[in-house]
């Protein structure tokens, strides 16, 4: 194979990953087939993309007509580990836009078809090609920060104003999302936070607010608190209601911190480390020398095609992958641990309870405006339809 041959279904946010691959910004790819059930996106991907570029309104036709290699999937949350293991079934590569799904149960199912098929399997983590976050991810791992010992992340630059949510009777919605700023807005967040510690929490208390700032039924402002095996502590707090915003990731370890913001990597670094300072000091008052350290930062940020660029070259060459599809999990069970913590009003422990957690959102979904929508009017407004 020197090309891939790619499909994408969901021509919503997969319209831009189509137009990469049909602009020839991807080396090895080839846009082959694009699929949607609405005749609107149909008619924009007949007007706008090259005519070789077949279209389909039945994605599981798609999937299973031998016409494609790879299969990009931005269909709703819902959707992703349902879409993604008929596609593995046919033998096909895959990479998921962002969440992975809405709950663990299902993503872990996933897992293990893709496991078990033998594919590619890769997800749109795109924030992982930032070299910022590339560069925390080194200086944690080669013990420059020493060990983690408390992290803050504050994420509430994702305003949404009401017009947003009325723009989709799926939006912010249980039945229609899944959850709101958690799932919607902070994902990708939710996936450097423990990328690039390597650190997933022992338990996890955290407060949502559904509909705090907007009328809708979902979160839109949490603060979360997590523990750690090691004894660290972290704070994450995220909202779609604050005006200005903040993005802000602090890490503090025993050699020192580093903060992330405003496209910035800013290194306070010990001479010597906290404990080491600690046990010999004998003064009243006192503490460790600090240096500001300039930390080069190289490489392009290529986000979206970066990802698309390191999967056709998997496929290939055989090169890793820079966002296993298998390592989104990760920041689902953080943002279901949240879910599941506000609705036990209680500490949660990692890895959660899949069943509880499913049970819980099974009973907000009965409550749903949009499901009560969906019974109310009939097909002609299904969700899969309302969401590309």
């Amino acid at each position: 194979m020197d090309k891939v041959r790619v499909g994408v279904i969901g021509l919503g946010m997969g319209y831009s990953h189509s137009r990469s691959l049909a602009e020839g910004r991807i080396k090895g790819a080839q846009l082959t087939a694009v699929c949607d059930m609405q005749q609107q996106k149909q008619d924009m991907a007949k007007a706008e993309l090259p005519q070789d570029v077949k279209i389909w309104g039945d994605a599981r036709k798609m999937m299973s007509s031998g016409e494609i290699d790879a299969v990009i999937i931005a269909t709703p949350h819902y959707d992703h580990p349902k879409e993604a293991i008929f596609a593995f079934q046919q033998g096909l590569h895959v990479l998921i836009e962002k969440p992975a799904g809405v709950y663990t149960k299902q993503v872990r199912e996933m897992n293990e078809a893709a496991q078990d098929s033998g594919k590619v399997f890769s997800i749109m983590y795109n924030q992982r090609c930032n070299p910022l976050y590339q560069k925390l991810r080194e200086l944690i791992a080669d013990g420059e920060l020493g060990e983690i010992r408390r992290m803050n992340y504050i994420v509430t630059e994702w305003y949404r104003s009401q017009s947003y949510y009325d723009s989709g009777g799926w939006r912010a919605t249980w039945a229609g999302e899944g959850g709101g700023v958690l799932v919607n807005q902070s994902p990708h967040q939710l996936d450097l936070w423990q990328w690039v510690t390597g650190m997933m929490p022992k338990r996890m208390r955290a407060f949502c607010s559904f509909g705090k700032y907007r009328n809708i039924e979902v979160e839109d402002d949490v603060t979360a608190y997590a523990e750690y095996e090691n004894g660290a502590t972290a704070v994450f707090i995220t909202t779609t209601g604050e005006a200005p915003g903040t993005t802000r990731f602090e890490v503090t370890g025993t050699r020192g911190k580093i903060v992330l913001e405003n496209d910035k990597l800013s290194f306070s670094r010990l001479r010597v480390p906290e404990p080491e300072f600690n046990k010999n000091f004998e003064g009243k008052f006192g503490q460790p020398e600090c240096w500001k350290c300039e930390v080069p930062i190289t490489g392009e940020n290529t986000q979206h095609d970066g990802i698309l660029q390191n999967f056709t070259d998997a496929i290939l060459h055989g090169t890793p992958l820079i966002a296993p599809g298998e390592e989104g999990i990760h920041g689902l069970t953080l943002s279901n641990s949240m879910h599941l913590s506000t609705w036990l009003d209680d500490w949660v422990e990692l890895p959660i309870d899949e069943d509880l957690y499913y049970e819980k959102l099974q009973e907000v979904i009965q409550h749903s405006t949009y499901q009560k929508t969906v019974r109310d009017t009939g097909p002609e407004v299904d969700m899969s339809k309302s969401f590309v």
